[in-house]
């Protein structure tokens, strides 16, 4: 078995960058720092196009390059500071830190040129890559995690209780568009066995391609890490196993974000905000943002005591100020990351992460010698609950956050745990909104029944009691001879979301129809008025999406509202039964990765991906493929790998990331990984250096 403390001198591999038969990269350097600069190096050299939409991301410079469709999000990135947020959290770090992070940039810096060289979205808009500066990565790893957290969420819910009253909110109480619904469980050791923990899971985020994690191997003669790492950030933030201890996050549904309603006053270029003591100023400067193809737009930054103010509300004519953990403590918990990846226990990695900012994760750890603990690792502020549910007055005294921050100690395990985003007893204090527990105790079930971790992954048992029970609860002498037949065809299913089920297939159409027909209701009617907010938000505020998402919540309240749900029941079985047949699941629940489509290349690749991935799953499912019932059937989110972490024997470890480890079309390794990704299957981790071949490419250089 491999031993997880590093590898044995005469056995050291050259320095660079190995490659398995995935084109996985397993890098060796003699230092931390220059292992972190072989890691931007390979991200650059794999990832090009990627990694430079995110550093014009989170520079709010994305317009620049690809047009004026991104100027709300350019808007948003400047009005939000996130540029200038990274800045100040890089500043705080430990010298260390500083240096280590740096030399991350600058491997960028050194093989940018050539990736880019490479990448068809370049040649496609005429651009040229730029170079990075050492606060990069953490404003790539803000952009990953800004609208990860509950403040859209809260638009909403405004929404919600300014149109149907404040009572109505606990409708849409399921998780939202922009969350997570990610599985992470741990198995104990087997005494009897022998066997030591296993832990595994897969987490879901949007499907966007390239994919939003690298697969990688770090190793030098401190540590020997594999994991999942995101592209452009240094180190394994979220899922790594470095052979004595393992680790894996799920997103802890943790509230953290606070919305502020402000009032600003203007004399000139002077802007005041109302405050408990009367007014006081508020910084306010102007930024350019060019844009390919259209005129420079000018975007007003301000910030208040509260945050940066990143919107306002249409209708009462207020700002809305951010106020986040990262901005306020000026930390990402960015210290955590050298310490996760020279961990040797399940202590090494609660300690290493005692640090750590946000995202809010539930993070499950077990080692070579049986320990499992599982913890919850972020900052959640003390304050008012009213800050939890809706933007609030920032002038309020009563409204500040208190200093403190609540609290979850690392509790130690001895039996299966899962995480699902579900209301656990280390949570529950943390956040408002979490996922329906189906996941969670699905999950649960599998691994009491002694089900294998990859066969785990792909369980398509729909949760859906209500909408399920609402089908059965029809009476079935008014339905015509067809909708007839649908229901009974409907209630005799075994609710799996299989690809080649057409019983799934023909749910997935009438869920579509109720959904529809729920948006039309006049009950719902007032939740269709103008919304407030900017369309950046539209994700988290259009209704026919909301509804879509929150269906067996609307479906359950809408009686509360005056409203019967058994007709609108009907009539979308008339109306599928009317039409088509609507065909297997896997044909309506297509793969729809997003990226720009800047280059006609990769559009075809693309336009391949979707007609030719037919997808099992669907939210409410272990198997988390998202979609929006009602708006669509294609898949737009799920799982964006899959692992499952051996502390018996790292080399019998597995994983699979849904394309491949490249982002260039061209190359072999761009979507290699797809077809497996599909159907469930998992590559091999590997670990053997004599099994790599080791790359000639200009990512290897001399530093």
């Amino acid at each position: 078995m491999e031993s997880g403390t590093g590898t044995p001198p005469g056995d050291r591999p050259t320095s660079g960058v190995h490659r398995d038969r995935w084109g996985v990269p397993h890098l060796w350097a003699d230092t931390a720092d220059e292992l972190a600069r072989w890691q931007g190096r390979v991200a650059a050299t794999d990832r090009a196009w990627q990694l430079e939409v995110e550093r014009w991301r989170a520079e709010g410079r994305l317009a620049a390059h690809v047009g004026p469709t991104e100027l709300d999000w350019d808007r948003f990135a400047r009005r939000a500071r996130l540029d200038d947020t990274a800045r100040r959290c890089f500043d705080r770090l430990t010298p260390a830190a500083r240096r280590w992070v740096t030399a991350y940039a600058d491997g960028v810096n050194d093989a940018l040129p050539a990736g880019a060289a490479a990448a068809p979205e370049f040649a496609a808009t005429g651009g040229t890559p730029g170079r990075w500066r050492p606060w990069t990565p953490l404003g790539v790893f803000l952009v990953q995690h800004i609208l990860f957290g509950t403040f859209p969420q809260k638009l909403w819910h405004a929404h919600v209780a300014a149109t149907l009253g404040p009572h109505a909110r606990e409708l849409f109480a399921v998780e939202g568009p922009g969350g997570s619904g990610s599985n992470a469980w741990a198995l104990p050791a087997d005494p009897t066995t022998g066997r030591g923990p296993v832990i595994a899971g897969d987490p879901h985020r949007l499907l966007e391609l390239p994919g939003i994690y690298q697969q990688i191997r770090l190793a030098c003669p401190e540590f020997d890490v594999v994991g999942l790492a995101f592209p452009g950030v240094p180190g394994l933030p979220h899922f790594g196993h470095a052979g004595d201890v393992a680790w894996a996050v799920t997103n802890a549904m943790a509230d953290y974000q606070d919305l502020y309603r402000e009032q600003l006053r203007r004399d000139g270029d002077r802007v005041v905000v109302r405050d408990a003591d009367g007014w006081v100023p508020a910084h306010r400067h102007v930024e350019r943002i060019e844009v390919r193809g259209g005129a420079t737009e000018t975007v007003e930054v301000i910030e208040t005591p509260r945050g940066p103010v990143v919107d306002h509300d249409r209708h009462t004519g207020e700002a809305l100020s951010l106020r986040t953990p990262a901005r306020v403590t000026e930390s990402l918990g960015f210290e955590a990351l050298l310490p996760l990846l020279r961990a040797r226990t399940a202590d090494d990695v609660a300690d290493a992460l005692r640090g750590w900012v946000e995202p809010v994760n539930s993070v499950l750890v077990a080692d070579r010698h049986g320990t499992v603990l599982q913890l919850v690792a972020g900052l959640v502020p003390q304050r008012d609950d009213r800050c939890r549910r809706e933007p609030v007055p920032g002038w309020e005294p009563r409204y500040r956050w208190r200093g403190d921050h609540a609290t979850a100690k690392p509790v130690e395990v001895g039996g299966p745990v899962v995480c699902a985003n579900d209301r656990r007893d280390d949570t529950a204090h943390l956040g408002v909104d979490f996922a329906p527990p189906h996941r969670a105790h699905r999950i649960g079930e599998l691994l009491a029944d002694g089900v294998a971790e990859p066969t785990v992954h792909t369980d398509t048992l729909l949760g859906s009691t209500v909408l399920r029970g609402l089908l059965a609860r029809l009476d079935p002498g008014p339905l015509s001879g067809p909708a007839r037949r649908l229901r009974d065809r409907l209630t005799g299913w075994d609710g799996r979301m299989a690809a080649d089920s057409t019983d799934a297939g023909a749910f997935a159409a009438w869920r579509a129809a109720l959904v529809r027909h729920l948006s039309a209701h006049p009950a719902l009617a007032p939740l269709h008025s103008p919304g407030g907010y900017d369309p950046l938000f539209a994700p988290w505020t259009d209704p026919l999406a909301r509804i879509g998402h929150a269906v067996e919540g609307v479906v359950a309240g809408l009686p509360r509202l005056g409203g019967a749900v058994e007709p609108l029941a009907v009539a979308a079985l008339e109306e599928v039964a009317a039409g088509d047949p609507p065909g297997p699941w896997g044909r309506r629940h297509l793969l729809h990765p997003l990226h720009l489509g800047v280059s006609e290349v990769v559009a075809d690749r693309v336009a391949a991906m979707r007609d030719g991935t037919a997808l099992g799953g669907d939210t409410n499912c272990v198997l988390s493929t998202s979609s929006v019932p009602g708006v669509s059937d294609a898949c737009w989110r799920g799982p964006v790998a899959r692992y499952v972490w051996d502390l018996t024997d790292r080399a019998a470890s597995r994983w699979i990331v849904p394309f491949g480890v490249s982002g260039r079309p061209d190359d072999p390794h761009f979507a290699d990984q797809l077809p497996l990704w599909a159907t469930g299957g998992l590559i091999p981790v590997g670990t053997d250096w004599h099994t790599l071949t080791l790359t000639p490419h200009p990512e290897t250089r001399t530093p």
